[in-house]
């Protein structure tokens, strides 16, 4: 069938579920992107001075829980309609991002990015459903691509908006940015979405709940399944880094004016299309060139690895994310970093799409959508254990403002503790001061005397420990998938 004909084909739900797509991707990642930083940052720049281990429990948490929700709304949806639980998934998810806005206590922000997750879990089962029940076997691989690239794009937009924003306004417009992306999808839902056609379930909400659970502790019951997925949290883990702990790493430590200038000398304009007024480029700008990257090559990467083993094509990939990881973390040089985003993201092309064929693959036959159903669990996990490492483990080995809290005790100088009145802006002044040293002084001396970038070693290492343990599961537990 020609391309065209294959976009004929498609009907009117199914485009109005990519575009809702879209927007949601441009929502959340247009805040998820800035998220570390708006957590972290000091409180007179606007944001709202948390710990480290702050931000990595409601980052970590609060997303582990939004990949456990689907379990239980995708059933919901089954049960009471598609396009009432996306009314309800827009609604909780415009108040959700305006209420994150607004209130600036631990407990209230996690509670409300909480509320945003129930949105956003309450939707993406939905949107996954329709895009299935709006394609057919000849249309349904240029469907999910098509998809896939709305995710991309989304991902892609909502950092660069959100980054350009914030410079300009503050950082509340980020989440009025967020908002008004799920108002679009309330209007697109409301006039435009009419639901694809479904088996209306006789059941109660409690049995099809039930059969749900059921369904996934029968597939856990397959201890080769259950170990694999296991493994992956591995990946999941290293691969999260990238959106909870690089950003700060990049805003604490790295030196981004000399790609600013770089640029500049070739094109003022684009420089400051994508720097800032400081002459800097905003850490979201720069891991943004992971989903950038991937709009440019993923076909191409996708075209080189179709012919590997879904395994080797996961264990390829992860290789290459470990040594993106690496670089990215082991250097204050600013070109350095974008080239380990880069690999990075190569990597990511290789395996991400590898590991669903994978699981897959290792079904047995009849039970694929069965086992498919587990690959949420390790992406939930994952982004737990991120939590931990990018809060108390990076608040313990590389955090700026902690190590300049050790180097002051140690040398017994009086500062004001950081709080209400004292940011942490007021600290680094006051610190820099006493010592006798400028910002970029007290940077270098504290890169010099703790060498924050050792967490490149770890991040690297849970890549490497999860490429050596699929190697070993493969030859020892299942055998080779072809």
């Amino acid at each position: 069938m020609k391309f065209t004909q294959v976009f004929k084909k498609f009907p009117r739900a199914f485009w109005v579920a990519n575009t809702m797509e879209l927007f949601e991707r441009w929502a959340w990642y247009g805040l998820f992107a800035v998220l570390a930083l708006y957590l972290t940052n000091s409180t007179d720049d606007g944001a709202l001075g948390f710990t480290q281990s702050q931000k990595g429990s409601i980052m970590g948490t609060v997303t582990g829980i939004l990949y456990l929700l689907p379990l239980i709304t995708g059933a919901i949806a089954d049960r009471i309609g598609y396009k009432k639980v996306l009314i309800i998934a827009y609604i909780i998810l415009g108040s959700g991002y305006f209420f994150m806005g607004e209130v600036s206590s631990y407990g209230l922000v996690y509670f409300a990015f909480l509320w945003v997750a129930l949105g956003a879990a309450l939707f993406k089962p939905v949107i996954s459903a329709t895009i299935t029940k709006t394609t057919d076997d000849e249309t349904s691989s240029i469907g999910f691509g098509i998809f896939y690239m709305m995710v991309n794009i989304g991902g892609f937009i909502g950092p660069i908006f959100s980054s350009k924003l914030r410079e300009a306004y503050g950082w509340k417009i980020v989440f009025l940015m967020a908002a008004s992306a799920i108002a679009v999808n309330l209007i697109l839902v409301l006039f435009f979405y009419k639901e694809p056609e479904r088996e209306k379930s006789t059941e109660s909400l409690g049995t099809t709940l039930k059969k749900s659970l059921t369904n996934i502790v029968t597939a856990l019951a397959d201890k080769k399944l259950t170990l694999f997925l296991l493994i992956m949290v591995g990946f999941w883990t290293m691969f999260n880094q990238l959106f909870y702990t690089l950003p700060n790493f990049i805003d604490q430590w790295v030196n981004t004016s000399v790609i600013y200038d770089s640029i500049a000398n070739i094109s003022p304009k684009l420089a400051a299309a994508i720097g800032t007024k400081d002459g800097t480029i905003a850490p979201e700008m720069m891991v943004n060139l992971d989903a950038g990257a991937i709009i440019l090559f993923q076909i191409l990467i996708s075209t080189l690895v179709m012919r590997f083993k879904p395994l080797n094509g996961i264990i390829s990939g992860i290789i290459v994310n470990a040594i993106g990881i690496g670089l990215a973390f082991s250097t204050g040089n600013g070109f350095f970093v974008i080239l380990g985003i880069f690999i990075f993201a190569l990597g990511e092309m290789a395996s991400s799409p590898k590991f669903t064929e994978y699981v897959g693959k290792i079904a047995p036959k009849g039970k694929e959508a069965l086992y498919m159903g587990t690959s949420f669990l390790p992406v939930a996990v994952g982004n737990y254990v991120t939590g931990f490492l990018s809060g108390d483990v990076y608040q313990a080995w590389s955090d700026k403002i902690s190590l300049l809290q050790t180097e002051v005790a140690k040398r017994g100088l009086e500062i004001q503790e950081i709080g209400d009145g004292f940011s942490q802006n007021d600290y680094i002044a006051k610190a820099g001061e006493l010592m006798g040293m400028t910002n970029q002084q007290l940077t270098d001396f504290l890169w010099t005397s703790y060498n924050p970038s050792k967490i490149w070693m770890l991040f690297s290492a849970i890549g490497i420990g999860t490429v050596i343990c699929l190697y070993l599961y493969d030859k020892f537990i299942i055998g080779t998938v072809k």
